[in-house]
C-alpha cells in the first residue's frame, strides 16, 4: 500500500510456498507493475545443491508462476545470499540475472523485529547511488519505516528506480 501511495515500484523475490499462500498478493504485485523475482522453490543454500537440484529450485517456481500468473520471472536472488561460480553460472544459463544487494539487516524474523526508529536510521544512513536494499516483506518494522525512508531518499535527491 505504501509503495502504491508513494508511486514506487519494487522487486519482490518469492518462494513457492509464498506464491501458493499469497496468490492474490502476487497477482497484485504483477498488476501494479512491480517485478516478481525468483527466490527458489524451497529456499536452499544453492551452492550445497547438485546441479539437478539447483535447476529444479529455479525452474519449478519459474514454471509455476508462468503457468498460474502468465508472468515470466527473469531475476533471481539466491537464498541467504550464498552463491558459487557454479550456481551463478547455472542460474544465468537458465535465463536469469542474479541479483545481490548492497544493504541488508536482521529484519526477517517476525518474532524478533528491530525497533522502527533505529531501523530507519540504519536504512537511511546507508544510502548511496545505485543502492539495492534487501528489505523483507514479512517485517512489520519495514512496513512501518518504508514511507519515511522513501521520503528521505527523495529529499536527498535520489530517484527510486525499478531494477530489471
Amino acid at each position: 500500500d505504501i509503495l502504491k501511495e508513494k508511486n514506487v515500484k519494487a522487486v519482490f523475490f518469492v518462494t513457492m510456498p509464498y506464491v501458493k499462500d499469497e496468490a492474490d498478493l502476487v497477482q497484485r504485485m504483477i498488476d501494479e507493475g512491480h517485478v516478481v523475482g525468483n527466490h527458489s522453490n524451497n529456499h536452499p543454500v544453492m551452492p550445497e545443491q547438485t546441479i539437478d537440484k539447483m535447476v529444479y529450485e529455479v525452474m519449478s517456481l519459474h514454471d509455476y508462476v508462468l503457468e498460474n500468473f502468465g508472468y515470466e520471472m527473469t531475476l533471481f536472488r539466491p537464498p541467504t545470499g550464498a552463491f558459487s561460480i557454479q550456481s551463478l553460472s547455472l542460474v544465468q544459463s537458465l535465463g536469469y540475472k542474479n541479483v545481490h544487494w548492497s544493504f541488508a539487516y536482521y529484519d526477517y524474523d517476525p518474532e524478533d523485529q528491530p525497533d522502527v526508529a533505529s531501523a530507519l536510521e540504519r536504512v537511511t544512513s546507508s544510502h548511496h547511488s545505485g543502492a539495492i536494499y534487501l528489505l523483507h516483506a514479512i517485517s512489520e518494522t519495514n512496513a512501518a519505516l518504508l514511507g519515511d525512508a522513501i521520503d528521505f531518499f527523495r529529499a536527498e535527491g535520489y530517484n527510486i528506480e525499478l531494477f530489471r
